[in-house]
C-alpha cells in the first residue's frame, strides 16, 4: 500500500495573522499561537500589532464617546464618523491578512508598529 498523503503545508503566519483581528478571543488565540515556534512568523507579529492597536483604539474611542454623546449632534456625528473609520481600518487590516500582505493601516499603522514593538 502506497502513503500518499500531502506534505503540511506552511501557511507562513497568514492563520495567526487573520485570528489577530477576529474578536478579542480570536486575538488572544493569535497570541498564544504566535508564542509557538511553530507558527512564528513577522506576518503574524505584524498583523498582531495592528490588531491591537485598532482594538485599544476602539475602547479610547468608546471612552471618548461618554463626553461626546452630550454634545448634541457633533458629538454623535463624530462618534459615528470615528467607529465607522475604525471598522473601514479594521477591515482594511483582514483584507491584508487574508492576502498575506503587510500593508500598516492608514493614519496610525506605524504608530501601532512603534508602539508595540516588545511583541515578537
Amino acid at each position: 500500500m502506497e502513503n500518499n498523503t500531502a506534505p503540511p503545508q506552511q501557511d507562513s503566519g497568514k492563520t495567526v495573522a487573520i485570528l489577530s483581528y477576529c474578536t478579542l478571543i480570536g486575538f488572544i488565540i493569535a497570541l498564544v499561537m504566535n508564542g509557538d515556534q511553530n507558527n512564528k512568523s513577522e506576518l503574524g507579529v505584524f498583523h498582531i500589532r495592528q490588531g491591537l492597536g485598532i482594538f485599544l483604539t476602539s475602547f479610547c474611542i468608546g471612552f471618548a464617546s461618554i463626553i461626546l454623546m452630550f454634545i448634541p449632534i457633533l458629538g454623535w456625528l463624530a462618534i459615528m464618523g470615528a467607529y465607522i473609520t475604525l471598522f473601514v481600518f479594521w477591515i482594511m487590516g483582514l483584507i491584508a491578512a487574508i492576502n498575506g500582505e503587510k500593508k500598516v493601516v492608514p493614519l496610525l499603522g506605524d504608530f501601532y508598529q512603534k508602539l508595540f514593538n516588545g511583541i515578537k
